[in-house]
């Protein structure tokens, strides 16, 4: 599982949401206010298809401007 950070082009955070909300791998996904643009959950069964949907889905979005990925490695 990985939380992704995203930053957009000014105004278009709705978009990039509605289209992140398409990828089946994206479990939740919020706009949000500060730094980043957008938070989203990222689930996958092995880190290798977890890279690939960040970079190959994600990062490619029409809009998105840059991403910071935390991989999160066991949860409370």
């Amino acid at each position: 599982m990985a939380f992704v950070l995203i930053n957009t082009e000014m105004g278009s955070e709705t978009e990039v949401l509605g289209a992140l909300r398409k990828i089946a791998n994206v479990k939740e996904a919020y706009i949000v206010y500060g730094v980043y643009d957008i938070v989203a959950k990222v689930e996958a069964e092995s880190m290798d298809k977890l890279k690939d949907i960040i970079t190959w889905n994600i990062r490619r979005l029409n809009k998105v401007r840059s991403t910071l990925t935390m991989m999160a490695t066991e949860s409370a």
